[in-house]
């Protein structure tokens, strides 16, 4: 082989499109992120946001219906089912690997009469649903540190400050703020501090996992964790045991949804057509292990099943898992010192997965964005010209996100209606793509290297069926007599919400919203 030959043969590699890219380009789109993250950085992203403690907040909620048995198994059956939803996904991924993701899929899965309202519908759930989930997190991240907080000066019992409301919100506002400024500077600095985020939870879990039992002086039986059943009518009004048990398993399904964030980040990964729904598919196994291994540690470490709920405990009633955790560390060593370590790797664990969803929320509003579906669009797709990220997007979310907590100063139920609306919204995004991809015709689809084959359809119906029932139970009210103090108002927000973008798009919208929008033409070799 000759000098030339040899020069030709090593431009023709320094050239060789990524296959994302290239997937990319053929969907009508020009490269304008950092095409820069490796499959382990995406994997990071992602299992920062489904994370293993995400369901805290809603555990003490959960055993309190039902009993330890109902979510214990519950935890089971969710995860059965999330994995006909993440292998339906990680298909349409490996197929469509854009910025866009949730909108796009359905855009381009429906047929050309539904397409835009299908992606009308499915850019505005995920939208409401991601923007929802950095508050989830922000409320869950000031409801640990006020717990580590009141321990550190005293507990409930010894004096110790419980921060007021205002505080609470101003805990709450903090985390949103640091969050946007941490994705402000290139995808490299949240990425770098998602592989930490990765250690701290599989690291942190997993000493948790382990030794939280082992350090629990008084501990359940098996035959308690895993078969005992009580429906607590006096605490909760629900009389029904199906209901009851409906209401205990949704600290599983808050806990297992956000896989989608690789989607989010495939025109930022090298190799997304494969290493999209390899770090879907990772996450979900991940954070099903981890997850349910949580789940088992707390309830088999538990003292005082009532003694958890009683407001003059050490914790004020405020966080069940955080009194099971101290109760362990007080029984056995007269001190609180491992509690508040161990909380304190349960609060790093709701810092990360804040952080990762503002990440994948800022990507939805910049991909809608860059589709002119959202008012003032011209500002929200700007990208950094510096750090190739999509600023703007990263503060509206923000900004949206401050807003839902303000209630935080009046209602007592506000993080139920923040949890239901990301749930909702988040988790509904996924029917719209699924439930197109499981009707259109076979041969309209073309498929990535992930592809199902003849198994699409029936994954894709198990999974539709599935994210229906989880959307209707985070609906339901949760406790009874129904008041206002108490009211599930996520209802009502996501009906005034969505009524308001269906009005907007009957009556302006439907003329000018097309769905994605090609930026380049790949005929004309543009871009």
């Amino acid at each position: 082989m000759d000098s030339r030959e040899m020069n030709l043969k090593g431009n023709s590699v320094a050239f060789e499109m990524d296959s994302g890219e290239k997937r990319l380009n053929e969907l009508g789109y020009k490269q304008e992120l950092r095409r820069e993250m490796n499959m382990f950085k995406t994997l990071a992203i992602t299992f920062s946001v489904m994370a293993i403690f995400p369901g805290t907040p809603l555990y003490g909620s959960s055993l309190l219906y039902a009993g330890p048995a109902s979510l214990i198994w519950g935890y089971f059956v969710v995860t059965f089912f999330t994995w006909f939803v993440g292998i339906a996904m990680a298909e349409i991924c490996s197929s469509f690997p854009t910025t866009g993701s949730l909108y796009f899929w359905a855009a381009h899965l429906a047929s050309p009469k539904w397409a835009p309202l299908a992606s009308w519908c499915c850019a505005w759930l995920e939208t409401i649903g991601v923007i929802a989930g950095i508050g989830a997190q922000a409320y869950s991240g000031a409801q640990m540190m006020q717990v580590i907080i009141l321990i550190c000066t005293g507990t409930n019992k010894g004096g110790g400050y419980l921060a007021p409301r205002w505080l609470f919100l101003c805990m709450y506002i903090a985390f949103t703020i640091i969050w946007a400024v941490l994705n402000t500077f290139a995808l490299q600095v949240v990425a770098f501090l998602d592989i930490i985020s990765v250690w701290w939870q599989v690291v942190g879990g997993s000493v948790i996992i382990i030794m939280l039992p082992m350090v629990a002086k008084t501990t359940q039986s098996a035959s308690y964790v895993f078969t005992h059943c009580e429906i607590n009518q006096v605490s909760t009004g629900v009389h029904s045991k199906a209901y009851a048990v409906i209401l205990s398993v949704l600290y599983s399904q808050f806990s297992l949804y956000g896989y989608d964030t690789a989607a989010h980040l495939t025109e930022e990964t090298k190799g997304a057509d494969k290493n999209g729904p390899i770090a879907i598919l990772s996450t979900i196994g991940l954070a099903s292990l981890f997850g349910w291994g949580y789940l088992l540690a707390l309830t088999f470490s538990i003292r005082d099943p009532i003694y958890l709920y009683d407001v003059n405990n050490e914790t004020a009633g405020s966080l069940v898992p955080a009194q099971i955790i101290y109760d362990a560390f007080q029984g056995r060593f007269h001190n609180s010192t491992g509690a508040i370590i161990f909380l304190f790797i349960i609060w790093g664990s709701f810092f990360f997965c804040g952080l990762s969803i503002t990440t994948g929320a800022a990507r939805v509003v910049y991909a809608l964005s860059r589709d002119n579906g959202i008012p003032y669009s011209s500002i929200w797709k700007k990208v950094h010209p510096k750090y190739k990220v999509p600023m703007n997007a990263v503060w509206l979310c923000a900004a949206i996100s401050i807003l839902l907590g303000l209630p935080i100063l009046k209602l007592n139920v506000i993080f139920t209606a923040i949890t239901s609306i990301s749930t909702v919204g988040w988790v509904g995004g996924y029917a719209v793509p699924i439930f197109a991809r499981m009707v259109m015709d076979e041969k309209n689809f073309k498929p990535g290297p992930f592809y199902l084959g003849k198994a699409s359809r029936p994954i894709c119906l198990v999974a539709f069926l599935w994210i229906c029932y989880t959307c209707s139970a985070f609906l339901l009210p949760t406790l009874y007599p129904i008041k206002w103090n108490n009211f599930n108002y996520a209802p009502v927000a996501l009906g005034i919400a969505l009524s308001l973008i269906m009005i907007w798009w009957v009556s302006d919208a439907r003329k000018w919203f097309k769905g994605p929008v090609r930026n380049i033409n790949t005929e004309n070799g543009d871009g």
